[in-house]
């Protein structure tokens, strides 16, 4: 009866929804990167300051900032998602974030406008937390409900992998301007905007990409459900074990992801004092590995289920992620840092690949968008947005490794989750809409 439920989809036009919405992901979260990416050459260009820890805590204040938006993101795209549809929610938050990449191309700098300019910087990153913050829950439920059943953990885990793919091509970018193109004078004086123009346009690229795809079958069948039972927060709050699940389970694994992602880039400048163009190198190399990681552990789910890659997540780790930090601290060896992050990043992997469709199994068709966007979010905002910004303030304060606790202890309280909670492979609300649908 499932297949028949979703034989109405063929193949082709599942691979391109897949294809079209991961692009999609991509060109947002590559925005949403340029941003970390480039902070180390346009920190000094908003705030003026000689301390080079400073300028990056400040410019990282404003990347948490940013993080506020997206609850409110989470809450406004989800629901709109619900409501009218996952494709439609899909190409105004990609519309969005245009707006904001060329705000932050345009912005004059402190010298020319004074302190209009972080006020500026500041809107267009409330603007792009607002697009990113939607992004999430509306994407992952489009790959979870356009896969087929038996390949959802490998289907959903393309959007870590264009998520991934978002850094990488920032990163990317960054070391052809470092190498190929500009000097670092020149980075630091006007080449750090052209990330953004280009984020501009790959948005308006993105935005014809989503606007040719296929609505998902679950929404279109729960098109008659009566309005005021979809995608409200009323509906949703009738599901309180899964609100709760999604804000553990996301809990250490967005503030682990962050830290070897989006951070490590500064780490390894700030603390390991390798050059900045030897930590773009670093960076780009293990995020590429780790993105090719995703489809593998996503795939795995599917046939041993989602708990167990968790639990693997939960109890690494809570036990390595102390001596991981405090041995790619003390290394002076490129390549040995490169290892260091690789093996963080595996562990890691056991999190990111299947979270989307984690969350998605929790919650039904009419509330799905909205269930997984605004409690991910919200958890986001506070751990994930903050874990540069924390990260900084313990540097500066000479106590850094208080920071590799920090993450610890919030790992685990995640794997609590985990163990307490069942496999949704075998609980899925994404085949109890199926058959619901099929006997209807």
């Amino acid at each position: 009866m499932k297949t028949q439920q979703t034989s109405t989809i063929t193949t082709a036009e599942r691979i391109k929804a897949i294809i079209g919405g991961s692009v999609g992901n991509l060109v947002e979260w590559y925005d949403w990167y340029a941003y970390a990416a480039f902070a180390i050459y346009f920190s000094h260009a908003f705030f003026p300051d000689s301390d080079m820890t400073a300028q990056l805590l400040n410019t990282a204040g404003i990347f948490a900032v940013g993080f506020l938006m997206r609850p409110v993101g989470g809450w406004m795209f989800g629901s709109i998602a619900d409501k009218i549809g996952r494709k439609r929610a899909m190409t105004l938050s990609v519309l969005l974030m245009s707006f904001g990449s060329l705000l932050i191309a345009l912005t004059p700098t402190y010298d020319t406008i004074g302190v209009l300019a972080p006020i500026l910087l500041l809107a267009a990153r409330l603007l792009q937390g607002l697009s990113v913050g939607g992004e999430y829950g509306v994407s992952a439920t489009y790959l979870s409900e356009m896969a087929t059943e038996d390949r959802r953990g490998f289907y959903s885990s393309f959007q870590y992998v264009t998520l991934i793919g978002g850094q990488l091509i920032a990163l990317g970018i960054q070391l052809i301007l470092q190498k190929l193109l500009l000097t670092e004078t020149q980075l630091e004086q006007w080449g750090w905007r052209i990330p953004f123009v280009i984020g501009a346009i790959l948005s308006v690229i993105a935005l014809y990409l989503r606007s040719s795809l296929h609505e998902t079958e679950a929404f279109e069948n729960k098109k008659e459900l009566v309005k005021d039972k979809k995608g409200t927060v009323k509906e949703l709050l009738k599901h309180p074990q899964a609100l709760l699940t999604v804000i553990g389970l996301t809990l250490g694994g967005t503030l682990a992801f962050y830290t070897y992602t989006t951070y490590m880039q500064k780490f390894l400048v700030n603390t390991v004092h390798l050059s900045k163009e030897q930590s773009t190198l670093i960076s780009f190399i293990s995020l590429f590995v780790f993105a090719c990681l995703q489809p593998v552990f996503g795939g795995l789910s599917d046939k041993i289920g989602r708990r167990p890659l968790l639990l693997g997540f939960g109890i690494l780790g809570t036990l390595c992620t102390v001596p991981l930090l405090t041995a790619l601290s003390h290394t002076t060896s490129m390549w040995m840092s490169f290892v260091w992050i690789m093996i963080a990043l595996i562990i890691v992997s056991g999190y990111t690949s299947i979270n989307a469709v984690v969350k998605a199994e929790l919650f039904p068709s009419e509330v799905r968008a909205l269930g997984v966007g605004l409690p991910y979010a919200l958890t986001v905002a506070i751990f994930g947005g903050t874990a540069e910004y924390i990260a900084l303030w313990f540097k500066q304060a000479n106590m850094e490794h208080y920071f590799y606790w920090y993450i610890t202890i919030c790992i685990s309280f995640s794997l609590i989750v985990y163990f307490r909670m069942k496999d949704t492979k075998e609980t899925s609300k994404l085949d109890e809409d199926l058959e619901q649908d099929a006997a209807a």
